[in-house]
């Protein structure tokens, strides 16, 4: 995937930024932590700052609509995915820019974007980095930001232990799939845009909004999150052998060559399945449901990205 060509510029970097709120999840780490992102943005000039701290990302939407509420007019997201996702679904349509601060385990939309690694040049991307118009993904009435998924994803992504995540990365996701792999194949039924595009047995089904997904494995080689579509897949793998050659050649980055793997895009997908299923977005597990509505929405947040990405 071109990260030239992630997204383009809606307006040119922001002469002033009004009033800032903050929402952070206390328990993330990033540099030298949250008394290091009041400092640096002390130091910006910020004066007008609204802060909240969350112990849960599902904690998190409240204290959003509040900072709209009271103003804001730049949200610096503190947290991994899921806290991104979160946000993003209140910020969904608002045209409030959120500033991403990958405070989290994984943090796949702002690596997908480029945003820095370093907490001082990731606030000053927040305050005058271009603001960028992209696509989320919403799934059962919830937007999305990465990718959501149901069938044996959502199932590794409720079991996968975080302390392997994050001494393994991407190779952690291979490691969980085939300690709890069940291969359970499942009747089911996608519509793409109103046509039939795959009738059989499944034991996955995937929606990409960017080419990197969970474990930071590049699933999706075409996906971007400007393109108004979201990329589509469905795996037919059952057992451990067959999902050892799925999940190896995703984690190599070819998952067009796995035989078990089908592959499209689109913009509205309707998904029916014979027995209920978990489904995750963005690395949060969900409940069980035999049907997915899925769709995308253009340009349906706005986010500070570096300018050297564009």
């Amino acid at each position: 995937m071109s990260t030239s060509t992630l997204a383009r510029p809606d307006e040119a970097a922001p002469a002033r930024v009004g009033t800032v709120a903050v929402v952070a999840h206390r328990k993330k780490t990033f540099g030298g932590g949250l008394d290091e992102l009041r400092a640096t943005l002390a130091g910006a000039g910020i004066g007008d700052l609204l802060w909240y701290e969350v112990p849960k990302s599902r904690k998190a939407p409240k204290r959003v609509r509040r900072a709209l509420d009271r103003g804001a007019e730049l949200v610096f997201v503190w947290g991994g995915d899921g806290m991104v996702q979160r946000c993003a679904d209140v910020l969904a349509g608002t045209g409030v820019p959120m500033a991403i601060l990958p405070a989290g385990t994984a943090n796949l939309f702002a690596t997908n974007l480029g945003i820095p690694t370093d907490l001082p040049k990731a606030v000053r991307t927040g305050l005058r980095g271009p603001r960028r118009r992209l696509d989320l993904g919403r799934i059962n009435g919830e937007h999305f930001a990465v990718m959501a998924g149901a069938g044996f994803d959502g199932d590794l992504i409720g079991e996968a232990d975080r302390r392997l995540k994050g001494r393994l990365g991407r190779l952690a996701y291979v490691w969980t799939g085939l300690r709890h792999v069940r291969g359970e194949l499942v009747r089911t039924r996608i519509r793409v845009d109103g046509s039939d595009w795959f009738d059989g047995e499944a034991s996955c089904v995937l929606f990409g909004n960017v080419g990197t997904i969970t474990g930071g494995i590049p699933a999706f080689d075409d996906a971007r999150p400007d393109d108004g579509a979201l990329e589509v897949g469905v795996a037919t793998a059952s057992g451990a052998v067959d999902w050892a050659r799925t999940l190896g050649r995703m984690a190599a980055g070819r998952s067009e060559e796995s035989p078990f793997v089908r592959i499209t895009r689109g913009r509205r997908i309707k998904v029916r399945f014979a027995a209920p299923q978990t489904y995750e977005l963005d690395g949060g597990a969900r409940e069980r449901v035999t049907r997915l509505k899925v769709r995308v929405v253009p340009g349906a947040l706005t986010v500070c990205c570096p300018a050297e990405r564009c």
